[in-house]
């Protein structure tokens, strides 16, 4: 994989790796690797670029990028950068182990990096037959995705890739994990009840700040800057064109 400098606003970018790595630069002048078990937090706010390229021992490479929409009080921040390299820590009854990388998971672990809405994201190991209560905020909404193995959420099986969600209000949920065990992403957060406009890299809040930071990017304005120590073919990924209609926003139920 080489990603050659492209923006972001508004956003935050969470990388989360299972196998290979990742060269991180971006326009804040930081430089870092994305291994397994680390995450890297990437703050977009105004505007930042960032260029992604896999390692030459990288022969597979598997993970989670998430992209997190930041609200309108944070969303004109500067750009920023976090890495943690969250401890192994024990899932209840033995069921298995967890890597907690954002937020809160009750009181098995917890992340320091910073998010500006209450998150949780985790990967889940269980065991073998694993069959573990997870006690949940109810105040989140929750997202369970199945990566390895077999497993059943709420009485429900999950075939590969398949995100099974809950609205909030569930205090409580239980996964039984498979004979071969199961690699789980558990996702949760306070539901985002703000109306947003997303197109390419972009997240604003109206077509007219769309355009304005297409252009900016087009222009090499200082709001994203340079991306220093990037060599790849281009220097870096021009913007597609805007569609010919105008963008419309959308809250969290798809509807404007």
């Amino acid at each position: 994989m080489d990603v050659p400098p492209h923006p972001h606003t508004g956003l935050q970018t969470v990388s989360w790796l299972f196998d290979g790595e990742i060269e991180h630069r971006d326009s804040g002048g930081n430089h870092a690797m994305v291994r397994p078990g680390e995450v890297n937090l990437m703050t977009g706010g105004r505007g930042i670029a960032h260029s992604e390229v896999s390692t030459p021992a990288t022969h597979v490479l598997h993970g989670v990028q998430l992209w997190v929409a930041l609200p309108e009080e944070a969303r004109q921040h500067e750009r920023s950068f976090e890495h943690f390299a969250p401890q192994r820590a024990a899932l209840p009854g033995e069921a298995g182990t967890a890597y907690v990388f954002l937020g809160a998971l009750g009181n098995v672990a917890a992340s320091p990096v910073k998010t500006h809405t209450p998150l949780l994201g985790a990967q889940l190991d269980l065991v073998p037959g694993a069959m573990l209560d997870l006690r949940l905020d109810p105040a989140y909404e929750h997202g369970v995705l199945l990566d390895i193995g077999a497993l059943s959420v709420a009485g429900r099986d999950l075939a590969f890739g398949d995100l099974a969600c809950f609205d909030a209000g569930r205090d409580s949920l239980t996964l039984a994990a498979g004979p071969a065990g199961a690699r789980v992403v558990l996702l949760g957060g306070l539901p985002f009840e703000e109306e947003i406009v997303m197109w390419w890299n972009f997240v604003a809040r109206t077509h007219d700040e769309i355009v304005e930071a297409r252009d900016e990017w087009e222009a090499s304005s200082d709001r994203f800057g340079d991306v220093p120590g990037y060599a790849g073919a281009v220097a870096r990924i021009p913007a597609p064109p805007l569609p010919s209609g105008r963008l419309r926003s959308r809250n969290r139920s798809g509807r404007t």
